[in-house]
């Protein structure tokens, strides 16, 4: 007997599912978002995995704990992001752009977890091409195993017939299952091909990585529940001129979302970095103007960053600001405050801002360390390279204490720097290490004082 059919509209921004056609998204609020789908009742496959024994209600403090054993990747920096290592049948999401690595980095990760059966189920690409890329590698695991298939039920069956520790699926776009009568890629297909991973994981134990391809705005394509639907969600993210790239924890139900991971793009593969300040400082010949140091948090990981800015007169009428790694907004904050607080003719500059190896900074505690290097460019002064700035700026000019100063100062002071200038608010909570200088502001006027 055929399937019977049913049609339905979703949202190709957000998932959100309606009866009819809509020109405006109710849930995300976009516009021409909303498409057609054909959808079947569900195969039996489908209906098998659904029959599990339903759950009994139980009183909290009836509930016994258990201690979940976390699995050693075999990569230390994709460890710390996880929380320590992977958990037993959960389900992980792996976004990033096109081309920044993603299945580079998942084939290292099956091919790295030496004592772990791996299932490597490709959609993209033939066999033929995994193993070119595993010999550019140059790493080797004699229990990976390669599939390339893309219908879900063949899958399922391949994963419970070889028990792996580890499956990874590249990619959750390709995916399609016959349970559903729309194409790869879809609205539906995603969400139902995730849905069924998500109960292989739980009933077999199995850790699932699946990767997620980004859209032209910066999120992860298919529909936003896919991110509901998963334990973990892990960014893949970085410049494609540059080599760096950071693997950033979005969501973690087994851990904090709070480290990040640095790896290094070569030839061989990804490298990983286990200290990120050594790259993120460039050291010149002689002392130049507009360079400055900021220690920075990214999370709970401490780390110091160079940079650079550009103070130029305006050719035309409306000077120019440009950013690459820094919001644009708060730029145009700070060299307001500059030009209200510190008397600065800023109206008349055009101001480029720049920071090393490509990094996207979102840590307010860096504010100090930019408007350092504005200062610096537009006296045409250079910095003592010795010195490094941690703090935040009000609109009033006040200089407000980072977060984690003490291990912004922690780190400064391992990497040699001999002065540090932070908020005064923290001086009575702060013990400074020994071999650097604490120099402590309340205001932005004080600035070119201390760093000059």
């Amino acid at each position: 007997m055929a399937a019977k059919l049913k049609r339905t509209f979703f949202c190709t921004a957000c998932g959100y599912e309606t009866p009819k056609w809509l020109g405006k998204c109710p849930s995300c609020g976009e516009w021409n978002t909303i498409t057609e789908h054909v959808v079947a009742k569900e195969s039996s496959q489908s209906a098998r995995l659904r029959s599990v024994p339903k759950p009994q209600p139980q009183l909290v403090q009836d509930i016994t704990e258990q201690t979940t054993r976390r699995i050693d990747t075999g990569i230390g920096e994709l460890n710390r992001v996880l929380g320590g290592g992977l958990v037993p049948g959960s389900l992980i999401l792996l976004g990033g752009e096109p081309g920044i690595g993603k299945s580079t980095l998942s084939l290292q990760i099956a091919l790295t977890a030496n004592g772990l059966r791996t299932l490597y189920v490709s959609g993209e690409e033939s066999a033929e091409q995994i193993k070119m890329r595993a010999l550019r590698l140059g790493i080797g695991n004699e229990q990976c195993t390669v599939y390339t298939e893309t219908l879900l039920e063949n899958i399922v069956s391949q994963i419970e017939e070889l028990r792996p520790d580890m499956v990874i699926i590249d990619s959750i776009q390709t995916m399609s299952t016959d349970a559903i009568e729309s194409s790869a890629g879809s609205v539906p297909q995603i969400r139902e091909c995730a849905a069924t991973l998500l109960r292989v994981a739980k009933s077999m134990g199995t850790a699932i990585f699946i990767i997620g391809h980004i859209t032209k705005d910066g999120t992860i394509a298919g529909p936003k529940i896919l991110e509901h639907i998963v334990d973990v969600v892990l960014q893949f993210e970085g410049d494609g001129n540059h080599t760096y790239r950071i693997l950033r924890g979005v969501k973690n139900r087994f851990g904090a979302t709070s480290e990040i991971g640095l790896f290094e793009m070569r030839e061989a593969g990804l490298r990983q970095v286990d200290n990120p300040s050594e790259i993120l400082i460039t050291h010149y010949d002689e002392p130049l103007s507009g360079c400055s140091i900021g220690a920075a948090v990214d999370g709970i990981r401490p780390y110091v960053i160079e940079v650079q800015a550009l103070v130029s007169s305006a050719a035309y009428g409306t000077p120019q600001r440009s950013t690459t790694g820094f919001d644009q907004r708060r730029l145009n904050m700070l060299i307001a405050v500059l030009e209200k607080r510190v008397g600065m003719k800023m109206y008349q500059k055009d101001v480029f801002l720049n920071f090393a190896g490509g990094f996207k900074i979102s840590d307010t505690g860096m504010d100090l360390a930019v408007v350092a290097a504005i200062i610096s460019s537009y006296y045409d002064r250079a910095l003592n390279d010795k010195s490094c700035c941690a703090g935040e700026i009000g609109l009033s000019g006040e200089v407000r204490p980072a977060p984690r100063t003490e291990q912004r100062i922690a780190e400064a002071a391992r990497l040699g720097f001999k002065r540090i200038v932070v908020s005064s608010f923290v001086e009575r909570s702060i013990k400074a290490p020994k071999g650097i200088e604490v120099v402590y502001i309340s205001s932005i006027e004080q600035l070119p004082k201390a760093m000059f």
